[in-house]
């Protein structure tokens, strides 16, 4: 099927259209973080002068250092359990037979239709009696468990699409699940796993409800919570929200900036020929 130049034309204007219009907020706050306090008013200007300084003011007001690394311990953790335990999930629902694999699919997936809002309730008392509220491990083991869902789902269905004769020729050859997992099926899935890790990522980063339900410790809060409470103390200094704003959203930025191309081909080729 080709397209006229016509066609082309039309697209590329629609989706200009979008891209500014989702742009246009973002290069905003940007251009509020370096306004001086004086000349912003909350509106949309374009700086005449630029003040960098707002930013060292909002990292040592906003304690984002403590906030920051909370958040990048707390996503770290996250992403590395979800991804081991979804290849190890993903590949037996995908590869291996066992009685009941499909019922056990399935109610794996209900995790993905139950919002943090529906369960919070009884997680927090949950993990109040196990000792768990106000501790790292009461942010990383229920955002795994959040995670799980859609990463065995995710995963499940990249360890289908491969090709079953390379790996019945493992198998020939003697190859053990284990090898055949992480040394035949793995390598060439690694842009599909890391579409996950960016999602799982930018979840984990974003989340809000749980840190501010089970942390009470300042020094344990993550970066959106701590921008919340310092939104609260500055309610009316634009220049110093977004440069705060700015800071709490740039870690995830790169990290997309970094792994886009990954990403991209995980999203839309899945499986590797490489």
């Amino acid at each position: 099927m080709t397209i006229s130049r016509r066609e082309k034309t039309v697209n590329y204007v629609i989706l200009s259209f979008f891209a500014l219009f989702a742009l246009l907020p973002l290069v905003g706050v940007l251009f509020s973080s370096v306004l001086p306090a004086k000349a912003n008013d909350g509106g949309f200007h374009i700086p005449k002068t630029v003040d960098l300084g707002n930013y060292a003011a909002a990292w040592t007001q906003g304690h984002f250092a403590t906030y920051m690394f909370s958040s990048v311990l707390v996503t770290i953790c996250v992403v590395v359990l979800t991804v081991v335990l979804s290849i190890l999930a993903g590949f037996a629902f995908a590869r291996l037979d066992f009685f009941g694999s499909n019922a056990l699919f399935f109610i794996l997936l209900g995790g993905l239709l139950l919002p943090a809002e529906a369960f919070i309730i009884p997680l927090y008392f949950n993990l109040r009696s196990v000792g768990l509220t106000d501790t790292y491990e009461g942010l990383i083991l229920p955002q795994t468990a959040q995670s799980v869902a859609f990463g065995v789902f995710w995963i499940r269905t990249q360890f289908r699409a491969f090709p079953s004769e390379i790996i019945e020729s493992a198998r020939v050859d003697g190859a053990s699940d284990f090898r055949l997992l992480w040394q035949i099926i793995v390598p060439p899935s690694i842009p599909a796993i890391m579409t996950m890790c960016v999602l799982v990522a930018m979840w984990t980063w974003n989340e809000f409800l749980i840190p501010l339900v089970m942390i009470i410790d300042d020094t344990k809060r993550t970066a959106p919570l701590g921008l919340a409470f310092f939104k609260g103390e500055h309610l009316t200094d634009y220049s110093l929200l977004s440069a705060g704003g700015v800071i709490v959203a740039l870690p995830i930025v790169i990290l997309y900036f970094f792994l886009q191309r990954r990403f991209i081909s995980g999203m839309v080729g899945g499986i590797s020929d490489k």
